[in-house]
């Protein structure tokens, strides 16, 4: 048996869309040809030969096929477009795969090696004996992937029958870029920092869904079970394989949940990644990748195969089955913050286990971190804040936060010209604050920001149990018990950071400057329920200082130590915990999160 054929999608460049294939079955006493499209084709462009009868037409993202019955002596030749063409009609190979359990994927780069460990382990684990692998790279720009692949094959004594079919045309979105870039990543940072490269259809994300029903009219209409993932994904064996688990699925589909999983770091700069570096997860993603398993002969009639559904067919959820995709082997990099925020990652422990029982690799593991700091007692409570020409409202500001429980006040001004910086050197021999020249200018940063980037390395700030960020028109308004941090501390003796959220106070028809205090002139805020302005739910967080994160935060501390994250115990104003959704870069409530019954920040704007 040749486990390895190459086949070919020979596709023609017509006026505005392209003919990718044209497939031709055996029918009775005449046949089927099938002609798929790039784009949005209507059959009125499209002339048959005489005798032929239209019989489908279908749209699967943004491009159609189309199927027409033509009698057995009946040349396939057909006017598109106003273009008469003859397709290179491809008879359906659809022997090979009948009764198989067939894995139908795309390769966008990846090596001849991980396509190998990919085959085996499906082999093993689940009783895979066909794959259909779609080649994306353009002809003549990777001539070894098909000679180590029939090499690896060979040697590994693979008994499975493998189809490599490459096209003579792009099948990537024409808008994107190379996939392997960390744009394409969903969850990559800083994409709007990104300098994007011009868009690649031979490399970007596939764009080309007909693809699917190609290889299904071609190959797969006769197979046993087919599953639709690519070559950096892993299905989980648990249990039946999952053709198994497909055949006897009602309606003969099973649905497949992926969960993208991560390298901590790869062990060498320049060794190739593998399924064994991945040894992590996001504690705080959501939903998962959607791909199917379907046995052919068991779906509906007029079912279409998709890239992430099959239309027509409902999937039987009793039979869902997960998969790992192994996102560093479609996105190759050196450094893995460039496709993840690595404050999300945490060690998984299955795909340790896998790493080590499977693969016999020994993963960069995460390093291990414990709680640090002032963990248990009231301790000290701090404020970091910033001012510049906030004279007349300071002593109100320090008093009010004095009498309710704040021990220690850090201040940073600059270019004060009404005596601020004065006032504020006044109090601090007397004890009340400590008083600091903002370094924003010799630090290249924003006042704020250079301010709580020097604040960290300020003993007060370091031995403070309690810390907070808010500014000098900010009042924290503790609505519990008698007012103060401790009735506050009590009411959520288990939370170690509250979200204080913004209750926007407007003049209250005060017009002139009065020097009595901001608290007794302005008393009509915007409703709790107040989603717009989008700063309108804004909140400010009071945390305790215990090394779950690692630097200060204007609304909320930042740099998550995601090895922590479980220690987290983050509740909104009315004590009601957040979702792990908002740890690592929420600022603002939710119509779901906010909340004002136990405490929440006045917010005296004007």
């Amino acid at each position: 048996m040749r486990r390895l054929i190459e086949r070919r999608i020979a596709g023609r460049r017509l006026e505005g869309f392209a003919l990718l294939d044209a497939v031709v079955r055996n029918q009775g006493e005449g046949h089927l040809v099938s002609l798929f499209f790039d784009s949005i084709v209507t059959p009125d462009v499209i002339v048959p030969a005489a005798g032929a009868e239209l019989k489908d037409v279908y749209s699967v993202g943004e491009a159609t096929f189309v199927s027409y019955t033509l009698p057995s002596d009946v040349t396939a030749l057909f006017k598109i477009a106003d273009t008469e063409i003859e397709p290179v009609c491809v008879d359906a190979d659809l022997r090979l795969f009948e009764g198989r359990n067939a894995l139908a994927a795309v390769r966008n780069g990846e090596s001849a090696a991980i396509v190998l460990d990919w085959l085996t382990f499906h082999a093993e684990h689940h009783d895979m004996n066909a794959a259909v692998v779609v080649d994306r790279a353009k002809p003549g720009t990777d001539t070894r992937f098909l000679a180590e692949l029939k090499a690896g094959l060979e040697t590994r004594n693979l008994i499975c029958q493998v189809v490599v079919l490459t096209s003579d045309l792009p099948l990537g979105r024409r808008d994107m870029p190379s996939e392997a870039h960390p744009f394409c990543v969903p969850e990559a940072p800083g994409k709007d920092r990104m300098e994007i490269p011009p868009p690649d259809p031979w490399e970007s994300p596939i764009g080309t869904l007909t693809i699917y029903e190609i290889l299904r009219a071609r190959f797969l209409a006769e197979a046993r079970a087919v599953a639709n993932i690519d070559v950096h994904d892993l299905i989980v064996p648990d249990g039946p394989s999952v053709f198994d688990a497909t055949v006897s699925a009602k309606g003969g589909m099973a649905p497949l949940i992926g969960r993208h999983c991560y390298p901590w770091r790869v062990r060498k700069k320049g060794d190739p990644i593998h399924f064994a570096d991945h040894i992590c997860v996001q504690f705080d993603a959501r939903g998962g990748r959607q791909r199917w398993c379907i046995a052919p002969s068991k779906s509906p009639e007029k079912s279409i195969w998709r890239l992430v559904r099959v239309g027509g067919a409902i999937p039987d959820d009793t039979r869902t089955m997960r998969f790992y995709r192994y996102m560093a082997l479609r996105h190759p990099t050196p450094l893995i913050s460039k496709i993840v925020p690595k404050t999300s990652l945490v060690e998984h422990p299955p795909l340790i286990a896998q790493s080590k029982t499977l693969w016999q690799h020994k993963p960069v593991r995460m390093p291990k971190l414990e709680i640090a700091g002032a963990a248990d007692g009231r301790g000290r409570c701090a404020i970091v804040t910033t001012m510049k020409d906030e004279g007349p409202f300071i002593l109100e500001w320090l008093a009010y936060h004095r009498a309710i429980g704040f021990d220690d006040f850090l201040v940073y001004t600059n270019e004060c010209s009404d005596g601020t910086d004065t006032l504020l050197e006044l109090l601090q021999s007397k004890g009340i604050v400590q008083h600091r020249d903002n370094p924003y200018r010799d630090m290249g940063l924003k006042p704020q920001h250079a301010a709580l980037q020097s604040a960290e390395q300020e003993d007060v700030i370091k031995e403070a149990t309690w810390i907070t960020c808010i500014d000098v028109d900010e009042f924290v308004n503790i609505k519990c018990g008698d007012g103060t941090l401790d009735a506050l501390f009590k009411a959520v003796p288990d939370a170690n950071l509250i979200s204080m959220t913004w209750r926007l106070f407007g003049n209250g028809d005060v017009h002139l400057f009065d020097k009595g205090p901001i608290i007794e002139q302005f008393f009509r805020c915007a409703d709790e329920f107040a989603r717009n302005p989008h700063q309108a739910w804004g909140f400010k967080t009071l945390f305790r200082n215990m090394g779950i994160f690692r630097k200060l935060g204007v609304h909320r501390p930042k740099g998550l130590n995601p090895q922590l994250w479980e220690e987290i115990n983050w509740v909104n104003g009315s004590g009601t915990a957040l979702p792990r959704e908002m740890y690592r870069n929420a600022w603002r409530s939710t119509s779901t999160t906010y909340g004002y019954d136990l405490v929440q920040r006045n917010h005296y704007a004007v």
